[in-house]
């Protein structure tokens, strides 16, 4: 009883709102199951959960009861991320760009996924780990760049986003 209370009163202190999306009920002699899927807006931070449930009732002295209950988060939330804009995606240019700026080529290949790939602007070799990254910006650091987008066109997908377009480098050290 006691981890089924704690459960509850984490889950209250976020002030969640429910609503039945989908239900199926179904009812026998001192049974009833109702199943489907559930959504929830937690009041503390406006965040909506989407949920499978189930829920079995019977009767007992009659007062119906929860006999079995089962909620698990719907797995497409799980895997996705809340969804980025297309201005999230655009500053995320400035992240690399000020990145740049410190000089420091650890910091700029920190900006990369673990599985990045750079095609680099005055390299013909492919970098595709880290290692080549921080090699390939060892060296492109001395030039000082800093970088403007001239043209951005950003897609957004189910826990990706490209900004694929032009841009250019002042280099500091010309």
């Amino acid at each position: 009883f006691d981890s089924v209370k704690d459960y509850f009163d984490a889950f209250l202190l976020k002030k969640p709102q429910g609503e039945i999306v989908e239900g199926f009920v179904k009812m026998g002699k001192g049974w009833c199951s109702d199943t489907g899927i559930y959504e929830f807006t937690m009041g503390a931070t406006g965040d909506k959960v989407k949920a499978r449930y189930s829920y079995v009732y019977v009767q007992e002295d009659g007062v119906w009861k929860i006999q079995h209950h089962h909620s698990s988060v719907m797995p497409e939330a799980i895997a996705m991320g809340k969804p980025i804009t297309e201005s999230e995606v655009r500053d995320l240019f400035q992240l690399w760009n000020g990145a740049l700026a410190t000089m420091d080529p650890k910091q700029v290949a920190s900006r990369y996924a673990k599985n990045g790939v750079l095609l680099p602007t005055v390299s013909d070799v492919p970098r595709t780990d880290n290692a080549g990254i921080v090699d390939y910006f060892t060296n492109f650091l001395k030039l000082k760049p800093q970088g403007e987008i001239l043209e951005s066109n950003v897609i957004v997908g189910a826990n990706w986003a490209q900004d694929a377009g032009l841009y250019e480098f002042t280099m500091g050290a010309t």
